[in-house]
């Protein structure tokens, strides 16, 4: 009788031994695009930082630009028990089917920097506000190149959302101007390598070009390093959009024109705290919420460090954490 009421009490220890173990964190999904750009490296890793300043544990998935990979890494968080996805998306329609899939599942998704085509799926979308930065991007094209010019345009990738709007805001201001005269518009999908191809083929095909705008600074890189090889970056101007760490320096340097800074760090940011309200019980989402995109110039690019501003560092740095 004795050893049987032994047995039980370290039966019954054991058993309160394990309900107070300290339960796992929660967990937070970021899946990205691509890791392939510096960019979005940024992205990804200040949401994760800022999730796990929250008190959650963070995981980074790339989907390398491939809409299968993307739906992959969906079944597996799914699967795995992720409370939250912060989602930056590979197409704005094929994506759709994976958010609606974790909604289903109870997951919660917030996109950043890339829209999906659909309102009742992600909990909220934190986007540039691409349209207008490309607007302010074709008003210092048109004061710099003037009216009368010859140009091309490199666009990213066809089912990106955010492709489509720096090309309309910047054909808003420059298609005012029958003298600007755009001889190209070829995709390079936002990608270096890919820009620089596209570039010596339409220097071949248009040597006395004036000016490029490139819908991301990656493929303006690639769009530079062309004119170089050919011996005509002082007569080709360079426009281009994100805020990389080459072009604000070129930039500073006089050899490209333009970019328009992109905050990468305040949409990753925003993502990882409205994913936290959200688990606190917060459900009163904006569906979009934009972020100004800024021109950065030479006369300007003093404020500015890569993919953001020099105050906005500051700022974030003295940001207190909110507790999980």
């Amino acid at each position: 009788m004795l050893l049987s009421l032994i047995n039980c009490k370290k039966s019954d220890t054991g058993a309160d031994s394990r309900r107070k173990a300290p339960d796992q964190k929660p967990k937070i999904a970021v899946v990205i695009s691509t890791l392939n750009n510096p960019w979005f490296v940024v992205l990804a890793e200040t949401a994760k930082m800022r999730a796990e300043e929250l008190g959650y544990a963070a995981v980074i998935f790339d989907s390398q630009n491939d809409t299968a990979k993307e739906a992959a890494h969906f079944e597996n968080i799914i699967a795995a028990g992720y409370k939250a996805i912060l989602f930056n998306p590979t197409d704005a329609n094929s994506s759709v089917a994976n958010v609606r899939k974790a909604k289903n599942a109870g997951i919660a998704v917030f996109c950043i920097d890339r829209e999906i085509n659909a309102t009742d799926a992600a909990v909220s979308q934190i986007l540039s506000d691409n349209y207008t930065g490309a607007m302010l991007i074709g008003q210092y094209f048109v004061k710099t190149v003037g009216t009368n010019a010859k140009y091309a345009e490199l666009l990213g990738l066809v089912g990106d959302n955010n492709t489509w709007n720096r090309s309309r805001g910047f054909h808003s201001v420059v298609d005012r101007y029958p003298g600007l005269k755009m001889v190209a518009q070829q995709s390079a999908d936002f990608d270096r390598a890919k820009a620089l191809q596209v570039m010596e083929a339409i220097l071949q095909a248009h040597p006395d070009l004036d000016a490029v705008f490139c819908g991301n600074d990656a493929m303006a890189m690639g769009a530079y390093q062309a004119l170089v090889a050919a011996g005509k970056d002082k007569q080709v101007k360079v426009f281009g959009f994100d805020g990389a760490e080459d072009v604000i320096r070129l930039i500073s340097e006089g050899k490209i024109m333009a970019t328009g800074m992109q905050f990468p760090r305040t949409m990753a940011r925003m993502a990882a705290e409205f994913a936290h309200e959200y688990m606190q019980g917060r459900r009163d989402f904006p569906q979009k919420v934009p972020v100004p995109v800024e021109l950065v110039t030479q006369e300007n690019v003093h404020k500015f460090v890569p993919y953001g501003r020099k105050d906005e560092l500051s700022q974030s740095a003295s940001k207190p954490n909110a507790a999980n």
